[in-house]
């Protein structure tokens, strides 16, 4: 079984930054993609920043320039750097990972989210 271990939200100021970690562990063979969702309008949860085994990563339009993920293959885990946040950033923040649990076996895995506010 794997689980995703997020860390790193909490309440900052209009303009602040925060540093999220999502750490996988349990039974992984390999990690095709790790990042870091939230609730959108209209949608169940949208894409902030993703990033492949390649090393592709992939920013949702309203966090480029300001987000940047990045990623410790040796401890499992991704990290999202989150600068000039602004209120509409505020959200619950969701891990989610495709992992492959054997050389056969691909699984998708969320973690239970952080909360991030930012205050005007």
């Amino acid at each position: 079984q794997v689980q995703l271990a997020e860390s790193g939200g909490g309440l900052v100021q209009s303009g602040g930054s925060l540093r999220l970690s999502c750490a996988a562990s349990g039974t992984i063979f390999s990690i095709v993609t790790m990042g870091w969702y939230r609730p959108a309008p209209g949608k169940q949860r949208e894409l902030v920043a993703r990033v492949t085994r390649g090393g592709n990563t992939a920013y949702a339009d309203s966090v480029k320039g300001r987000f940047t993920l990045s990623r410790d293959y040796t401890m499992n885990t991704v990290y999202l750097e989150m600068t000039s946040l602004k209120p509409e950033d505020t959200a619950v923040y969701y891990c989610n990972g495709d992992l492959m649990e054997s050389a056969t076996t691909l699984r998708n895995y969320w973690g239970q989210g952080t909360q991030v506010t930012v205050s005007s």
